[in-house]
């Protein structure tokens, strides 16, 4: 039985890992990515839908995948203001919950953050916190939220902090209990990946050590 992925955040740190394992992955014949140009990259599974993001509830059944995986997310220094964080992190993560489970897609996984809780005093655990909790009301069969901690890995763009953090790792990363190590983004891809050909029903939230096979 081969399957459907649909992937949104394609290009990030994360997304681009996940997109390369689902392309050499033989249990997926179909990867369909929401992007907002075109992509130089082609593939015969590859379908890229360009899109705003403006109204995703307009691309109807496109939206509908065996897999949605959303790899979406900024950061507030980048969106510029505390509303345009909030617009990414958590609008735009649910409205596209939400028209991919009219579309008719079962499944839902999401990369959060590690600390995530919607009544952090911090703004950015504060947002993670209330798209997970929301997400839960969506109606998926299968909902997986997964919450990193610092993330390892070449970006295209420049974080400062993760930048300083990845420069650390290798000092105080021994240290600090399993959840709180630095991780490597292909390693979180390989468990979303992971996670979806398990098809566990139900609400799962997964910190690391992820499970990776």
């Amino acid at each position: 039985m081969t399957r459907h992925a649909l992937v949104a955040g394609s290009t990030g740190l994360i997304g681009s890992h996940l997109l390369r394992r689902l392309l050499a992955d033989a249990r997926f014949d179909r990867i369909s990515v929401l992007v907002r140009k075109p992509l130089a990259q082609t593939h015969p599974k590859l379908t890229a839908i360009v899109t705003d993001f403006g109204d995703l509830e307009g691309l109807g059944s496109a939206l509908q995948a065996d897999d949605v995986f959303c790899c979406l997310g900024t950061t507030r220094a980048k969106a510029g203001s505390k509303q345009a964080f909030e617009a990414v992190d958590y609008e735009l993560v649910m409205r596209l919950a939400r028209a991919a489970k009219a579309a008719g897609s079962r499944q839902f996984l999401v990369v959060s953050a590690m600390g995530a809780h919607a009544n952090s005093l911090a703004f950015y655990s504060q947002v993670k916190g209330r798209v997970e909790r929301d997400l839960r009301t969506v109606g998926f069969a299968s909902l997986h939220i997964f919450r990193p901690s610092l993330l390892l890995g070449e970006r295209a763009e420049s974080r400062t902090l993760e930048g300083l953090g990845q420069r650390l790792a290798p000092v105080i990363g021994g240290l600090l209990p399993a959840r709180y190590r630095p991780i490597e983004a292909d390693t979180v891809a390989a468990a979303l990946l992971q996670a979806a050909v398990s098809e566990r029903p139900g609400a799962h939230v997964h910190e690391a050590p992820f499970a990776t096979a």
